[in-house]
């Protein structure tokens, strides 16, 4: 069979034939359409993440849409790779994929999707009527976590961003840009603050911009108060790996600071992924409630793709 097969840690995954998986008891094959490239899977291949791959050659990808012996189409995960004509799943571990949905979008949303979800409903704990300011707002997962934060209940959303083009399409209810002066960015912070608390907010950029958005909420000349606490979830890191933060800020202001991860995420969670929350994203976007902006690039192609700076995009393989 044809794959995405990496032949050495820290190089480009190459189009080559590869031998087809022999299932064990618990595994069944499956015939994959879509595959998406994804942080996780390059810092695989770079070997740079932990479970980086211990064998080479081996086939890239951990996740993708395929179908079944039964013809069920099904979004599934494997550790022998996904970004193959073939792949070996899990019997017991699958998701289906509703008919309104095609592969590639199927393909492209559990990652972002999930992590949105897991960040707004369990982390930062979002119910009916909160006000929501996400941090990173114009990025494949920041797009997600608008819609999702929408669907969730938010009553306010505050998308906060540099692609000015990206932060007018997002639906939001407030846009503030990151491009502005460091005290202009946290006086539009501070005027929505004023205005009613935020209840949650979650951070896909921490560096700079965090400490501009943690600075602009210290102190009590704001509405809040110790009866009201902010939810600061932290995911990712665009703007930096660690940032400034005076003691003093988290002595007068309300917030409990927190992080989304794999490993910040209790197995009760982790276990809704398959049953909940994966079957209701791929419900919203087969219903057009939920959308990713994709870029599909062929098997054939995925030394190109691999390279490829798809800005704001999820690259996804066809098979």
């Amino acid at each position: 069979m044809k794959a995405a097969v990496l032949y050495q840690a820290g190089k480009i995954p190459q189009y080559a034939d590869f031998a087809e998986p022999i299932p064990a008891p618990h595994e069944q094959l499956i015939n994959v359409k879509a595959a998406s490239i994804k942080n996780l899977d390059k810092g695989r291949a770079k070997g740079t993440h932990y479970d980086k791959h211990k064998n080479y050659p081996a086939v890239v990808g951990v996740d993708g849409i395929g179908v079944l012996e039964d013809g069920t189409r099904v979004y599934a995960s494997s550790q022998a790779g996904m970004m193959a004509e073939k792949a070996l799943i899990n019997s017991h571990w699958y998701v289906p994929v509703p008919d309104g949905l095609d592969d590639v979008t199927a393909a492209a949303l559990p990652n972002p999707a999930i992590s949105a979800w897991l960040s707004l409903a369990y982390k930062g704990k979002l119910k009916q009527d909160d006000t929501v300011l996400i941090l990173g707002a114009t990025g494949i997962t920041g797009k997600l976590a608008v819609q999702i934060a929408r669907h969730l209940g938010a009553g306010k959303i505050i998308a906060l961003g540099r692609n000015q083009g990206a932060l007018d399409s997002l639906g939001a209810d407030v846009t503030i840009s990151l491009n502005q002066s460091d005290d202009d960015i946290k006086q539009a912070i501070k005027t929505e603050a004023a205005k009613k608390p935020f209840d949650v907010v979650i951070d896909y950029l921490w560096g700079k911009p965090a400490e501009l958005l943690l600075g602009a909420l210290a102190g009590h000349d704001l509405n809040a108060t110790a009866d009201h606490i902010t939810r600061y979830v932290q995911l990712g890191e665009m703007a930096g790996s660690a940032i400034n933060l005076p003691a003093a800020i988290l002595r007068s202001t309300a917030i409990e600071l927190t992080g989304s991860g794999g490993g910040s995420i209790s197995k009760e969670v982790i276990g809704k992924i398959q049953t909940e929350i994966l079957p209701e994203v791929f419900k919203l976007a087969a219903e057009g409630k939920l959308s990713i902006d994709i870029l599909a690039i062929p098997l054939k192609d995925v030394a190109e793709a691999w390279q490829q700076e798809a800005k704001g995009k999820r690259v996804v393989i066809t098979m």
